[in-house]
């Protein structure tokens, strides 16, 4: 069955696949960084910035929370990915009105709503890391929006499992 946007759903495709790349180059670095935080520890840091001071280390601790909290997210992002291209191929395949993209839906609500909490947890490390002549500036900012996506998600996965059950129900009676 051709769709009238497949060329929409083949760019997607492409776009969720160079994704998926991306946040695998993304964990790469972020672990690099790590890494180096501890093996070169004073060039890597000179070299973002933290100024020399008596108490740097709580500036370097948060630093490296941070890198360890964006480590957890990769894993997650490439859940998103993932649950996304499968939908994107049962739209392909004509059929998308199905149980499993509920399921996906909702997993990927669940997985946006664990980053949402890593956000919150970035922000509140970079409040509380300085030393004493600079804090740490990630420049963080608390958006509704994003809390307003996992609501629609969920909402979304609710409304896809109850048309794919209305479906089979009325394939069941015809």
């Amino acid at each position: 069955m051709t769709l009238p946007n497949d060329n929409t759903l083949h760019a997607s495709r492409r776009v969720l696949r160079a994704l998926v790349v991306v946040n695998i180059a993304y964990g790469i670095a972020i672990a690099g960084l790590l890494v180096f935080s501890f093996l070169i520890e004073d060039r890597l840091f000179m070299a973002l910035g933290v100024e020399p001071a008596a108490d740097r280390e709580a500036m370097i601790r948060g630093m490296r929370m941070v890198a360890f909290i964006g480590l957890l997210a990769v894993p997650l992002m490439h859940v998103i990915l993932e649950r996304l291209l499968n939908i994107v191929e049962t739209v392909r395949a004509g059929d998308p009105f199905i149980v499993d993209n509920a399921h996906r839906l909702q997993t990927i609500a669940w997985t946006i709503l664990g980053i949402q909490v890593l956000h919150l947890v970035i922000g509140f490390i970079a409040t509380r890391t300085r030393s004493e002549v600079q804090q740490l500036d990630i420049d963080w900012n608390f958006s509704i929006t994003p809390w307003i996506v996992v609501l629609l998600l969920f909402v979304l996965a609710r409304v896809f499992e109850h048309g794919a059950r209305m479906r089979a129900d009325l394939e069941g009676t015809v």
